[in-house]
């Protein structure tokens, strides 16, 4: 065995798809069990990704991970007794796109404060 062969099997092969995994789902409801007004956005599978599901709360802090496939999504979101809307047909909440801006100042205004010019 050489000496980097343990790392590539781990190592998935070009063009294949990571499907969700324990971790995903986990982390997922624990991050909507901290928070309140989550709302489930099911993002669709695309070339390079698997099926992914957004949780958005009250505030729009979001997270994203992959879920097992539409219905998988559903499933998940009943489970926690969440809506759950198809990105597709109804797009994003504003509320996220606002959370999104005012982390991008944050951090731009920390940079700019850091900086010792």
């Amino acid at each position: 065995m050489g000496l980097f062969d343990r790392f590539r099997r781990r190592r998935q092969r070009p063009g294949t798809l990571r499907t969700s995994s324990k971790a995903d789902t986990s982390h997922l409801e624990e991050w909507a069990a901290s928070r309140r007004g989550v709302e489930a956005y099911v993002e669709p599978r695309t070339a390079v990704t698997e099926t992914t599901v957004v949780l958005i709360a009250h505030d729009g802090e979001w997270t994203r991970r992959r879920i097992d496939g539409p219905e998988g999504a559903k499933q998940f979101a009943r489970k926690l007794s969440m809506p759950v809307y198809d990105v597709a047909l109804v797009g994003y909440p504003q509320r996220m796109r606002d959370y999104t801006a005012r982390q991008r100042a944050l951090r731009k205004r920390s940079e700019r404060e850091g900086r010792t010019d």
